[in-house]
């Protein structure tokens, strides 16, 4: 029925909203439909309400300028905390890593977030992410550990394998979070004990080179 429903509407106010939703991860066509049906049953206000949160979004929202996490200033709370132990940075893919690891309260040093991972299939190189930038930050600050907390993938391996031996002369400890996140799986999607488990007993880097 929806679909014969959908067949109908031809107006192209709606097959733009359809186009836009529907070009974000995990909202196919027939999701995109529904959500715009289901706007266009609210007041005008609240859709205007709804609308203005995105553009405000896009133009209050910043990344820090250290650990390049999302922000409303130029420096994010966790980086000027005064409580955090800015010795330890634990290195992440991408801010959802860090709303993760939060949510566990077992981790109180500071973050970096890469902005992805290296992965040749996509194109995505060592200069597309903030490596170098992490680099620079081991170079000025005077960081005593680094916490590599990538994905357990192929290309979470291969980055963190990348960043190691980039930092490895340096007297900076390096350790990984323990394996208690199975293989292939995403930190954003492990729950909270088994991955703050992870960071209290994280392992020196070098020890899983040998297993």
């Amino acid at each position: 029925m929806l679909k014969y429903i959908l067949m109908q509407i031809s107006s192209s106010v709606f097959n733009s909203a359809v186009e836009q939703l529907s070009s974000l991860p995990g909202i196919g066509r027939k999701t995109a439909h529904r959500l715009v049906l289901s706007l266009l049953n609210r007041d005008t206000d609240e859709i205007k309400t709804f609308g203005n949160t995105f553009v405000n979004l896009a133009s209050e929202i910043n990344y820090c300028s250290k650990c390049f996490t999302i922000s409303e200033h130029s420096v994010c709370e966790i980086c000027n905390s005064a409580q955090r132990n800015p010795n330890i940075i634990c290195v992440v893919e991408n801010v959802l890593d860090v709303v993760a690891i939060e949510s566990t309260n077992q981790f109180k040093g500071k973050y970096h977030v890469l902005g992805g991972i290296i992965s040749p299939m996509e194109g995505i190189g060592p200069n597309e992410i903030k490596i170098n930038e992490l680099i620079d930050r081991v170079e000025k600050e005077n960081i005593e550990e680094i916490i590599m907390a990538l994905s357990a993938t192929m290309e979470g391996d291969a980055t963190t394998y990348f960043i190691y031996k980039k930092i490895k002369d340096s007297e900076i400890k390096i350790s990984t979070i323990a394996r208690g996140i199975g293989i292939g799986d995403e930190l954003e999607y492990t729950d909270e004990l088994t991955l703050g488990k992870s960071i209290t007993n994280r392992i020196p880097f070098e020890s899983t080179l040998s297993v």
